[in-house]
């Protein structure tokens, strides 16, 4: 459930970052669709308290920093928690590139699919490149999704201090609601800077020109027929 909350939040707040509400780039929020479930997957995963617990020991260089998030209680210094920062971001961008690798190679590979079962299938964009969208996965995954995680957590760890149980639950869930659309935000204006995913600009350039053809054409034939209809029969 939670991830089915999570993909469709990221899908909405990704098709709101779009023109037309992304319904002309489809093939991008199919792309997304498909790396983000992969993602949330992997994360709900990792991040289970089960494994948590389990892989407790971090690394030498990072042992004194907290295991769960940088406003984890407890006497650690700024360093530490910078640690932590970190370190997480290092994981998620991991994941990120790992997830965006196989979610655009199977979005990709679907899209060839059907253009096999049907050659008049056409896509309005050009499909992103697997290794670059993948680099932007992995970019935005260590920054931004690192930053609201370590955000979020914090603002939980506040808020568990001064609500019920009941507010509290209900704050967590509104919450994360509004990161996951924020997430599929952010990830769009990365994915546009980084070129990974272009609008087919060059296609609307083409339609237009022959728009403006056939326009001049139009008038043409009709200052014709106007000419020849003012014209006097001898």
């Amino acid at each position: 459930m939670e991830e089915l909350v999570g993909v469709t939040a990221c899908v909405l707040g990704d098709m709101a970052s779009r023109p037309n509400f992304g319904l002309n780039e489809l093939d991008f929020v199919f792309s997304t669709l498909v790396v983000g479930a992969i993602l949330n997957f992997t994360l709900m995963y990792l991040l289970a308290p089960t494994m948590t617990s389990s892989a407790s020991n971090l690394p030498a260089l990072f042992a004194s920093c907290p295991k769960s998030h940088m406003f984890e209680p407890g006497a650690y210094s700024l360093l530490d928690r910078f640690g932590t920062l970190v370190f997480k971001g290092t994981i998620f961008a991991v994941v990120g590139f790992g997830a965006g690798l196989v979610g655009t190679t199977i979005s990709n590979g679907l899209i060839k699919m059907r253009k096999k079962m049907d050659p008049s299938f056409e896509t309005p964009n050009k499909p992103p490149p697997t290794f670059l969208n993948a680099l932007t996965w992995a970019g935005h995954m260590g920054v931004s999704s690192n930053l609201r995680y370590q955000t979020l957590n914090g603002i939980e760890f506040m808020l568990e201090r001064v609500l019920n149980p009941l507010a509290f639950k209900s704050s967590v869930v509104v919450l994360r609601c509004v990161n996951n659309v924020l997430g599929g935000m952010t990830f769009v204006v990365l994915a546009r800077l980084t070129g990974a995913q272009s609008v087919g600009e060059q296609k609307e350039n083409e339609v237009a020109l022959i728009a403006e053809k056939e326009k001049v054409e139009s008038e043409r034939e009709e200052g014709l027929q106007n000419n020849q209809s003012t014209t006097p029969s001898k």
